[in-house]
This record gives structure tokens, C-alpha cells and sequence, in this order.
């Protein structure tokens, strides 16, 4: 059984493992370890779903201040287990991440990562001997999450879409087909991509630990150092997906998600607005239990920012079913 520091879970209390499917990409899968000795087939199961630029590792596994937000989870009562998609992390990586991204097309848009969070949430069906999962998804996670909660309802106990994207109607936006299978993703971009929405004069809500953050970022890309300026290779379809999504094409139906579900955002995220969360909210007519949180103070990566605690108090409230 895991040791444990003072009455808290350590944050790098995890166990891993590749999940191998013929004719699939390996899949890298983790689990927190319960803490105080529980049985963790006697606690409620969540599945962390990763957003489109950096893996379970470098969100709900990562310790912020000695703690991660798995292990806070965990310390809540939950059986808390994460994944990586191909092309992510520690799982396997496409074949055409080595070679020219104009050859190929998007990699890993949603309905091809669906067959992939699909087959982790059986994989943990199965280790728990049965019973429904929760998902808790991230950004572009929601929509693998969106698709596979209405295909299979019957697995899905709650669902919780943290900076959800939702449908839009803009025109003019890029060709989503045409983005290629992949990019090259710079700390500085990232950087960029996590400050963006904070006000201008506001201090700092990224966490201080941000380079060491980036450092164990760019490690995940084993050719990372190659270039003049490392940077990660990151699959296109989630972009491709985001784009969609924002030209009409959701990649899912809400109205076919039957769990209670929560969404929570930031209050400063231009990546899910007062109008997107409430046409999201409007759509998921399916669900019994609907909720909306909004957290003040908070941007599209809130999970690393200064406020993460009430994103982490929502997130377990709503899965233990408070």
C-alpha cells in the first residue's frame, strides 16, 4: 500500500502502464494510488481526458507546490486514472509525427481519439470489475469526452467539461483540413497561450513553477532539442477539431449525453464564453443534472494557475455528487 506524507497523497503516488491493442497505437495509462489505505474498487472512478497540447502528466499527475490535482482528488474518495492519446506523453506517437507534416492530414482529430479513450475507459471498467467511470475532460478533451459519454451511456456515471469548447458560427477562419498532420509547439508559445486571457495590470496566475513545468515539457518529445528553438511535435487534430467546431461543426451531439454533467470554466477564458457555456449548457438536453460554475480569477488553463484550488473543489464536489 502507498505511503503517505502528513494526512495528505503524495502527488507522485502513481502506478502506469502501456495499454496494447492490435492494430492501435499503445496507449500510456496511469492510476493514483488511494490513499489511507482505501480500496480503490470501493470508490467512485474518474478518467482524466487531456486537453490539445501537453499530456496527463503535465496537468492532473503534475505536483504544483508538492501537490497535483490527481492527488487531491484522490484524497477527496476518488479512484482517479489518466491517459495520453497517441502522439502525447509516454504514448505511442504517430508514424507521421517523424516526417513532413504537409504530407499527412491532421493527426488525431476527436472521432479518431474517441476510439482511444474508448478503449481506456474498458480497460478500466474491466480492472474495477465492472460499474460506471466519470470522465473529467479538458478544453479539447471535452469533445472526445462529448462523443464518447453519448455513445455509451451506460459507462459514464458524471462528466465534467473543464474550459469546454463549444459551437460557434464564425466564417473566414483557416482551412482545418489544410493545417497538415502537425506543428512544433515552442515554450514560448505555450507561455503565450497560458497568460493570454489574464487583464492587463493583473498579477501573475501561472504558477511560478512554469520553467520547470517546461523543462519536463519538452522532455516528452524525445527530438524536442533538434531545431535552432526546441519545441514539442503536436498533433494537428485538435486544432482541426477546434476549428470546426468554431465554423458550426461540433464534433459531437450534447443533446445524446444522458450523465449529470458540470461545466466549469474560468472567468477570464476567451476560449469558453459566458455565450459558449450557455449554448453548451442549453444543448446538453439529455442530462438530469445540469451545472454551470464559473470561477473568478480563472483562464483556459486554470489546472495550472494560482486559483486551482476552487477548480479542484468544484471538479470533486460535483463528481462525489455534493
Amino acid at each position: 500500500m502507498a505511503e503517505m506524507t502528513s494526512a495528505h497523497c503524495r502527488a507522485r503516488d502513481v502506478e502506469s502502464s502501456m495499454l496494447s491493442t492490435p492494430g492501435e497505437p499503445d496507449l500510456f495509462v496511469s492510476r493514483q494510488r488511494p490513499c489511507r489505505g482505501r480500496e480503490p474498487r470501493s470508490l467512485p472512478a474518474v478518467l482524466y481526458v487531456h486537453g490539445a497540447t501537453f499530456p496527463s502528466a503535465l496537468s492532473v499527475s503534475y505536483p504544483l507546490d508538492g501537490r497535483s490535482w490527481g492527488a487531491d482528488l484522490a484524497e477527496a474518495g476518488l479512484d482517479v486514472w489518466a491517459f495520453d492519446f497517441a502522439g502525447f506523453g509516454r504514448s505511442e506517437r504517430y508514424p507521421g509525427q517523424d516526417g513532413d507534416p504537409a504530407r499527412v492530414p491532421p493527426l488525431g482529430r476527436a472521432h479518431e481519439s474517441a476510439r482511444q479513450l474508448e478503449r481506456v475507459l474498458k480497460h478500466v471498467v474491466a480492472v474495477r470489475g465492472g460499474g460506471r467511470v466519470s470522465l473529467l475532460a479538458h478544453s479539447w478533451g471535452t469533445m472526445v469526452a462529448g462523443l464518447v459519454a453519448g455513445r455509451f451511456p451506460e459507462s459514464v456515471d458524471r462528466l465534467v467539461l473543464f474550459a469546454p469548447f463549444a459551437r460557434r458560427d464564425l466564417t473566414g477562419l483557416p482551412d482545418a483540413a489544410a493545417l497538415g498532420g502537425w506543428f512544433p509547439l515552442t515554450v514560448a508559445e505555450q507561455h503565450s497561450r497560458f497568460v493570454s486571457d489574464v487583464p492587463d495590470g493583473h498579477p501573475p496566475v501561472l504558477t511560478p513553477q512554469f520553467d520547470q513545468w517546461a523543462s519536463e515539457w519538452l522532455a516528452t518529445d524525445p527530438v524536442s532539442g533538434g531545431g535552432s528553438t526546441p519545441s514539442v511535435r503536436t498533433p494537428s487534430g485538435p486544432r482541426a477539431d477546434m476549428l470546426a467546431a468554431w465554423s458550426g461543426d461540433l464534433p459531437y451531439e450534447p443533446g445524446l449525453i444522458e450523465a449529470p454533467t458540470c461545466i466549469v470554466r474560468g472567468e477570464w477564458d476567451s476560449m469558453c464564453t459566458d455565450e459558449d457555456a450557455r449554448g453548451l449548457f442549453a444543448a446538453l438536453t439529455s442530462s438530469p443534472l445540469r451545472q454551470d460554475v464559473k470561477i473568478s480569477e480563472g483562464g483556459h488553463l486554470m489546472h495550472l494557475e494560482s486559483g486551482r484550488r476552487a477548480l479542484y473543489r468544484a471538479a470533486a464536489g460535483f463528481l462525489l455528487g455534493a
